[in-house]
């Protein structure tokens, strides 16, 4: 009963993360609509969300389990809800990237402590790597109502009204409740803090694990990964506005789709994986997600705006294009679960850390590169573009399960 609860703790705090955390599409929509910003200026949101995650990670990851997990995610949890309460009372481009700054901060306390968290609360790898997908479809699940949270706050009769801010007093709420929440709860994190080790040294045993073989195979596949989920993940809302020509709100909430796509394809996942190995899975799921790719994007050729655009007109690639999460979805809790599997539990901390950098510093290449080409060029070719990292990650993880299975 007791690791239930933390396990509860674990999954609404990591999903109060996934709400906040991929807004950004949403957030540099509006702010296009209606704080004037242009494509290539508002792009820059997630860096101020994935640098600081990178910076954080790096920086704080091998002091945590003396700090303690628990603790740290209070503390991520409070700080964001200090920057959602701040939002609506200063509702300016530059509080946008503020609240973004100290949430990829507050995130990367998070992520390190939930990893490490997983393994103290499970006997073995098969239960690490159940847990993990759960958790990671849990995430998405709150990526999936975030979409339809902020949608209820934007007015469609007043595109360019600022309403839309109201929502963070809702994500303040949330996050109160999810502090008094691991207040109340009891974390025995002894097997995480290695025995006579200093901060120092703590930190120069994080640095020498990159110089790992398979650690760098890794940390490429981790990048690249991320890199393709938010590439498409933060420009979805603006590619089904000003590509597919569906209305705003409704540009949101298709969005949703490709959320729901993540968090099925890893809760079913979490099933899968105890019947084949997590290997043949992935390069499965990387295949068909470039496959759809072809197969959506041509249908995007030729569209006209169409006033009356509802869900039962949109087009046919509104659909088919975010069913590329059902594939995405495995590949990511799977090669993290292998990873930190193979290691002892007081490295787990150090590990989720670097993990956190290299995926911070995908997302926003990712999500730089992408509005970039969306700006220079056009969706369609931003979104083909995608083509190029799923080759490469097909490379790096053939790479890692050489170095994996030596």
């Amino acid at each position: 009963m007791r690791h239930t609860r933390i396990i509860v703790a674990l999954v609404l705090t990591y999903m109060l993360f996934g709400i906040l955390l991929n807004s950004v599409g949403t957030v540099i929509l509006q702010s296009i609509s209606t704080m004037g910003q242009t494509k290539a200026s508002a792009a820059i949101l997630e860096a101020f969300k994935d640098l600081p995650i990178a910076i954080a990670s790096l920086l704080v990851a091998s002091f945590l389990p003396r700090l303690g997990y628990r603790r740290a995610m209070m503390l991520g949890t409070a700080s964001t809800a200090v920057a959602c309460l701040a939002m609506p009372m200063l509702p300016v481009f530059a509080m946008t990237k503020a609240l973004f700054a100290i949430t990829g901060v507050a995130f990367a306390l998070v992520k390190v402590s939930v990893y490490s968290t997983i393994g103290l609360v499970t006997d073995n790898s098969k239960q690490h790597a159940s847990l993990t997908n759960l958790i990671e479809g849990m995430f998405m699940v709150g990526v999936l109502s975030g979409y339809w949270i902020f949608g209820v706050f934007i007015d469609p009769s007043d595109p360019a009204g600022m309403g839309w801010v109201r929502v963070y007093w809702l994500l303040a709420a949330i996050s109160i409740l999810i502090v008094l929440l691991l207040a109340s709860i009891r974390l025995d994190e002894s097997e995480a803090v290695r025995a006579e080790s200093d901060p120092v040294g703590d930190f120069v045993a994080m640095v020498k694990l990159v110089a790992r073989p398979l650690v760098i195979v890794f940390v490429a596949s981790a990048f690249l990964y991320v890199l393709i989920e938010q590439a498409i993940g933060t420009w979805l809302p603006t590619f089904n506005n000003e590509v597919l020509h569906l209305p705003t709100t409704m540009s949101v909430q298709a969005a949703s789709i490709f959320a729901a796509s993540l968090a099925i394809g890893r809760l079913g996942a979490s099933a899968v994986l105890t019947r084949i190995g997590w290997y043949p899975l992935v390069n499965l799921c990387i295949i068909a997600m470039a496959g759809l790719v072809l197969v959506s994007l041509p249908l995007t050729g030729g569209l006209v705006p169409d006033p009356n655009v509802g869900w039962l007109s949109a087009p046919l690639a509104a659909f088919i294009l975010p069913l590329i999460g059902l594939f995405l979805a495995p590949i990511y809790p799977a090669i993290n679960s292998a990873m930190l599997s193979a290691l002892p539990k007081p490295d787990h901390a150090a590990m989720t850390g670097l993990l956190v950098v290299f995926s911070a510093l995908g997302g926003t290449t990712g999500s730089y590169v992408t509005g970039q080409v969306f700006a220079a060029f056009d969706g369609q070719t931003a979104f083909y573009l995608s083509i190029l990292p799923m080759a490469l990650l097909l490379v790096s993880l053939g790479g890692f399960r050489r170095l994996e299975r030596k």
